[in-house]
């Protein structure tokens, strides 16, 4: 049975173009059993009739604050207090900064206001709009009261520029609200440490080796780890990316910091996602001082790095232990050596020279192996909807390898 069935979900579809993918995600949630009441704004009318939101739902379509259809009731109070899940897509700048501010000037403000239930907000908008700074720190204030959001894809937009701000894909959306119903009953209460970013090795106060890891995919599984219930520790190398709300964040620069931070955790964790990509080498010497530009050449010793994720290998007992393996070339040949060798109960592996699935980019395309060779092969999707899908596959095999807790 699907975790949606019986379940009352409050759909907000506010003004944009975006706003046909609604009907779609009516449809999917209502073939699953969910019982779907619509809100539109007056500016969504205007890309959609309601109509079309009624045939798709059953259920009247509420447009206008003022329309009592019954007499026993204050309709968006009703809508508020019956809602299991308040899902508002697409998402405009707009009600993302009434939501913020606590504004409630039309029907779907007033009501998101009255709700206590929890808010999933999938936005969509112009690449520019989106990324704008009172944009973005209205998101930030909604995440920190709890808020969760459904990043935006990356692509042709409508107004004809390609970037970030494309409504997720229904089945996307879907997929959130299902992993929200079913309450994560595998992960809730695991403990799930994640590693990501790239590791930082200073050749001098002012200089150092990395690598081009941004932390995306590493941050996306400790987010949807979190949502799905597990007690999530996210160690993380220098990024740019903000803590996941309801994480430890743990910051850390080399591989030798990032050592000890997992070692100092590993007894007392259920499921290992080493996603970090750790830089294998590192100085012999540190200059204590900047290095002046003085000999035609410099000539810097490098000594390897601790094996953090062998060290994992060798150690765990219980812990399920995914590894992530970045290739060029003979990707299988390389990711199955590389699991058996470090002892990985899953590897991860992607080909970061294809377009879309080398680092800082918001996709990827991986394989997922285990000690009998191929499980599944992903093509190109966002590092979101890979940790979703990491993370069900992990948790179909945790009863035989993880603990309870």
């Amino acid at each position: 049975m699907s975790s949606l069935q019986g379940k009352t979900i409050v759909l907000g579809v506010t003004g944009g173009i975006a706003a046909y993918k609604a009907a779609d995600l009516t449809s999917k949630l209502t073939q699953a059993g969910a019982k779907v009441h619509v809100i539109m704004t007056e500016s969504a009318v205007k890309f959609v009739a309601p109509l079309t939101f009624q045939t798709l739902s059953r259920h009247h379509v509420f447009v206008d604050t003022f329309e009592e259809r019954n007499a026993s009731v204050v309709s968006h109070i009703d809508l508020a207090d019956s809602a299991d899940l308040f899902v508002i897509a697409p998402a405009t700048a707009n009600v993302i900064a009434k939501l913020a501010l606590g504004l409630g000037d039309d029907m779907l403000s007033t009501t998101l206001l009255a709700t206590m239930a929890p808010i999933l907000i999938a936005p969509a908008m112009n690449v520019h709009m989106y990324g704008n700074p009172a944009v973005q720190q209205n998101i930030q204030t909604l995440r920190s009261r709890g808020i969760h959001f459904i990043e935006p894809g990356e692509g042709q937009l409508a107004c004809g520029y390609v970037g970030k701000g494309r409504l997720a894909e229904p089945l996307e959306i879907v997929a959130s609200i299902e992993g929200h119903f079913a309450n994560g009953q595998p992960w809730r209460g695991r403990r799930v440490l994640v590693t990501a970013g790239g590791t930082v090795e200073r050749i001098d106060p002012v200089r150092y080796i990395t690598n081009d890891s941004s932390g995306k995919m590493g941050f996306s599984i400790a987010e949807e780890a979190k949502r799905l219930g597990a007690k999530v520790t996210l160690i993380s190398a220098p990024t740019a990316l903000p803590a996941p709300d309801g994480v430890e964040m743990v910051r850390v620069h080399s591989a030798q910091d990032m050592l000890e931070a997992v070692l100092s955790r590993l007894e007392q964790t259920d499921v290992i996602f080493k996603a970090a990509a750790v830089a294998d080498y590192r100085p012999a010497l540190k200059a204590e001082q900047k290095i002046k530009k003085s000999a035609e050449t410099l000539t810097l010793e490098l000594v390897k790095n601790p094996d953090i994720l062998k060290e994992i290998g060798t150690r765990k007992q219980t812990q399920f232990v995914v590894g992530f393996a970045a290739e060029t070339d003979k990707l299988d040949e390389y990711a199955l050596d590389k699991l058996k060798r470090k002892n990985c109960d899953l590897l991860v592996a992607n080909d970061v020279s294809q377009e879309g699935a080398g680092f800082g980019t918001d996709t990827n395309i991986v394989k997922i192996f285990d000690s009998r060779g191929l499980v599944e092969s992903l093509p190109m999707m966002s590092k979101v909807e890979i940790a979703r899908k990491l993370l069900k596959l992990v948790a179909e095999r945790l009863p035989a390898a993880g603990k309870d807790s």
